[in-house]
């Protein structure tokens, strides 16, 4: 909803579509890692296999040479959009999956570890994220790519690939004995500059790999090779995700720390699709305007209640 994945303001207008492609998906990694006393490692795994699904198997984005004009921005080999899957990679994994894990758990702290539905409303949550990835073939893919078709081998490599992330989220790495997080001597920085540090990665990500605003052309040109892009893309995510769990075991981090690390991501994912438009400008400002009031909001919230939550896994 903070608009990068669909044009303003036709993400306002897609929204019931939008539910079912994406948040049902999204609920049934979130019920899934629950229901096996998975965590955040198992999200990650499974907000990968998300991706593959959404943008494989549904949009075709992956491989179409004609999607979103992704072929002519990025690195396009072996009949694969490389740069648009980086991307996309960390706009699902992030964006689309822990973030909004993560603000529901703050708003229901009862509930992290308990499921959201029974096994009926599991089941129908399943059947909805499959109806969305086939909306997304023959609905959008249809309309934006109409008449290609995904390689049967690059198929059957995303198939594959998404029973295996499944199994290693939900099988392997469940019943390991992973190490606990204890908190160490460290102290990690103010709230105020988390959020700035994960404004800027996020921003820095984006640009790398996506043109700003998703306008044609990639942010400083020639400056950068395609595949340089790749590299610099991955070692600023990677060093963010090592940043973030030295921080996360500091003896002062807590939860404005968190929201403010999720307000920054927030924010940035909005304030790069600004530049696309006027229309996309105004309405990008009243997002973000949106968006820190209700963290603020939240905030207190949490502060409120800290005492009675002090207890549970952060």
């Amino acid at each position: 909803m903070t608009f990068t994945a669909v044009a303003v303001p036709s993400v306002w207008l897609l929204l019931p579509l939008l539910l079912v492609m994406y948040g049902a998906g999204v609920l049934v990694i979130r019920e899934a890692v629950v229901r096996v006393g998975g965590g955040w490692p198992s999200l990650v795994l499974l907000g990968v296999a998300y991706q593959i699904a959404e943008d494989g198997l549904g949009l075709q984005a992956l491989t179409s040479p004609r999607m979103y004009g992704a072929a002519d921005w990025g690195l396009r080999a072996l009949g694969v959009n490389w740069t648009y899957w980086e991307s996309q990679i960390g706009v699902h994994v992030v964006l689309s999956v822990l973030v909004p894990i993560a603000l529901v758990d703050f708003l229901f702290p009862d509930r992290r570890a308990r499921p959201y539905l029974g096994r009926a409303g599991f089941m129908g949550a399943c059947a909805l994220a499959i109806v969305g990835v086939f909306g997304l073939r023959y609905i959008i893919s249809a309309s934006q790519d109409p008449g290609y078709q995904t390689p049967w081998g690059w198929t059957a490599a995303f198939v594959a690939a998404i029973i295996v992330l499944a199994l290693l989220a939900l099988v392997v790495i469940p019943r390991r004995d992973l190490p606990e997080r204890h908190r160490t001597g460290r102290t990690a920085p103010r709230p105020g500059v988390v959020g700035f540090v994960s404004m800027y990665l996020t921003m820095a990500f984006l640009t790398t790999l996506l043109p700003l605003g998703l306008a044609s052309d990639l942010l400083f040109g020639d400056m950068m090779s395609l595949p340089l892009r790749l590299i610099m893309a991955a070692l600023t995510a990677v060093p963010f995700g090592w940043l973030l769990l030295r921080w996360r075991a500091a003896a002062n981090w807590n939860h404005r720390h968190r929201i403010w690390l999720i307000g920054g991501i927030l924010v940035s994912h909005t304030a790069f699709m600004m530049p696309g438009s006027l229309t996309a400008t105004l309405i990008g400002s009243l997002t973000i305007a949106a968006q820190v009031a209700l963290l603020t909001i939240l905030a207190k919230n949490v502060r409120q209640r800290e005492p009675a939550t002090t207890s549970t896994p952060a």
